[in-house]
């Protein structure tokens, strides 16, 4: 075969010719099939079998996320002195455990919120460690030009998993199969598990002798990310739109779902249905995110997203029955179609840009500010659904959310065509 035939083929094969990329995607595209369900599944349980209201679905929503408030910096610095794929695999085999655990109590009929709460919490602290972990990693398997593809491939089955896999979730609570549901989700687990623990890819200790040897203090090396984050613009001004969008987004999405349930009247199936339908927007946003970074650029691929899909959300709120529930199907579309294109762009250019031995502390960083409004927005939202009703709580926070993009024009990226490339030199 010519040089020039060789060529072709990588281009086209792109990151699929990496075995050990291969592992990686088929490891997370089941993980995240199971996971997809069981957001769908374990709410429906809470509003329909216990009885939850919005404050109660606001808390269940928070405790998931409040490990990144929590641990997210330390957990980035500590990840940042190991090698990332075995705490890839702790994290997976313990999230297993829990959806086990999950999956006795419904057996036995013995299923509490409070048991929901701490499963919800104990699976967001493995997560916080997990994806600290994961996103350093990437690179580790990938050229730099790949990136993008790799992170859109990944993407893409998140995204497919959002929509085949929330029906199945909702079909299984209307039925009341909480317990298949959550051992689909542990075996799930499992399965990413014994697939990462099959890559191949030697991996050196991250950060250099310095850091290896413990030279450095922890502390030390968390204000050094924090430092690196807060002082470059880029990354400042991206991360202030991002937070505030998860602040107002995770307030709504606590109340999507008894909105749906209990003030639209719609079934678990139907409700199921449509979450995984929307969810076609994030398969479309990831496929084509890679294309429009290289049309437009990838600084005007980040602001047309955001501006382009905010105002989308502002439909959920007037969905009603019958024909209305196209209202929440069409705004949830377009609004997961420009949030997954978006997060595409800016992941990608994180990994290419930041220098390879502080990823893991400056990607915690991103994570502990924008998952750190994630418990305070959930909060947020359901006092809100108390206070106002679920109607006028969506109208207020997807509102406050399409505001948001205007935050992106504070900084460098509204008079750029692309994001800057090198990768930038870490602190000493």
């Amino acid at each position: 075969m010519s040089a020039a035939a060789t060529a072709r083929q990588e281009k086209a094969s792109g990151p699929l010719r990496h075995r050990d990329f291969r592992l990686l995607w088929t490891g997370e595209s089941v993980s995240q099939f199971g996971s997809a369900a069981t957001r769908v599944l374990l709410p429906l349980i809470a509003v329909d079998a216990l009885g939850a209201d919005s404050f109660t679905m606001g808390l269940l929503n928070a405790a998931a996320w409040l490990p990144w408030l929590l641990i997210g910096l330390p957990v980035g610095a500590w990840t940042d002195r190991m090698r990332r794929r075995p705490v890839m695999i702790v994290c997976n085999t313990v999230s297993a455990a829990l959806m086990l655990s999950l999956t006795a109590a419904a057996w036995l009929d013995a299923l509490t919120t409070t048991q929901l709460l701490m499963v919800s919490l104990l699976l967001g602290t493995a997560d916080v460690f997990f994806r600290a972990a994961y996103s350093a990693y990437l690179p580790s398997l990938l050229p730099a030009e790949q990136l993008a593809d790799g992170n859109a491939r990944l993407q893409t089955s998140e995204s497919a998993a959002d929509v085949v896999a929330p029906g199945v979730g909702g079909a299984l609570a209307q039925a009341g199969s909480a317990a298949v549901g959550f051992l689909a989700d542990g075996l799930s687990f499992l399965v990413s598990a014994v697939l990462l623990a099959r890559i191949r890819t030697p991996e050196s200790p991250p950060g250099g002798e310095e850091r290896a040897s413990g030279k450095k203090a922890l502390v030390r090396e968390i204000r050094d990310g924090v430092a690196f984050l807060a002082g470059d613009p880029f990354l400042r001004t991206i991360l202030a739109c991002d937070a505030a969008m998860n602040l107002f987004l995770a307030g709504a999405q606590s109340l999507a779902i008894v909105f749906l349930r209990r003030t639209v009247g719609a079934d678990g199936t139907v409700v199921g249905v449509l979450i995984a339908l929307a969810g076609l927007g994030g398969v479309l946003g990831a496929v084509l995110a890679p294309r429009l970074a290289r049309r437009v650029g990838t600084a005007r691929a980040v602001l047309l997203c955001a501006f382009g899909a905010g105002p989308f959300g502002l439909l959920i709120p007037l969905t009603g029955g019958g024909a209305g529930l196209l209202a929440f199907l069409v705004g949830e579309f377009c609004l997961m179609a420009g949030i997954v294109a978006g997060n595409v762009v800016i992941v990608s250019f994180r990994q290419t840009y930041c220098p390879p031995e502080m990823l893991g502390r400056v990607s915690s960083g991103i994570r502990f500010v924008m998952y750190g409004t994630v418990p305070v927005g959930s909060l947020l939202g359901g006092a809100l659904g108390m206070a106002v009703g679920d109607r006028d709580a969506l109208w207020i926070l997807y509102a406050g959310n399409a505001l948001c993009a205007l935050l992106l024009l504070k900084g460098p990226l509204r008079t750029l065509r692309d994001l800057p490339t090198p990768v930038a030199e870490a602190p000493r």
